[in-house]
Formats: structure tokens, sequence, C-alpha cells
């Protein structure tokens, strides 16, 4: 199989654990247990609460098996979040002291 296929299967059951972790805390009553602790007419915000919360712990579970899966299948590539927070990889640093020297 290649590394493609390998991903894409490693992401579905990724995929797959959020699904389970989202049933699982629904199963165990915590969303509506948040809900239930909203004054009337705030119900919604409460499920969104809930939802935020729970889901969390599970979006960085399912990022740092994401980036583990593709260092292992040596899948290249660039995040988003990296050109953002690191300086020199920032599309819009032009390296200017480099040009000073």
């Amino acid at each position: 199989m290649n590394t493609n296929t390998l991903h894409h299967l490693a992401t579905g059951l990724a995929f797959g654990f959020l699904i389970g972790w989202y049933f699982l805390f629904k199963t165990l009553g915590f969303i509506e247990w948040t809900t239930a602790q909203m004054p009337e007419g705030y119900e919604g915000s409460g499920l969104m609460l809930a939802i935020g919360t729970v889901m969390a712990p599970a979006f960085y579970i399912w990022s740092r098996f994401n980036r583990f899966v593709e260092k292992k299948l040596n899948i290249k590539g660039i995040y988003y979040e990296d050109s953002y927070y690191q300086k020199d990889l920032r599309p819009d640093n032009t390296n200017k002291k480099k040009d000073r020297d």
C-alpha cells in the first residue's frame, strides 16, 4: 500500500476516534447535564459549551496522532500554524537582516 492510502486510512481512523469520543461523553450524560445547568432559554449555549469542553482534548489528541502518522509515513508539507508561529517560516518575512549583512 502506498503512503497516501495509509495516510487516508489513518486519518479515517482518527476521525472515527473523534466520533466515538463524542458519543462516549453523550452516553455518559455530560452533554445533557451541562445543558440542564443553564438557565431557561440558554440551553443552546450550554450545549455549545458542553461540546466545546468535551471535544477540545479529543481534537488535541487527533492533531498529535496526525502529526505522528505523517512523521512515520514521511509525509512532507507545511502547516499553516507552523508558518504563523515560527518567525523564520512566515511568508511575509523576507529575512531583511540577511540583506543588511
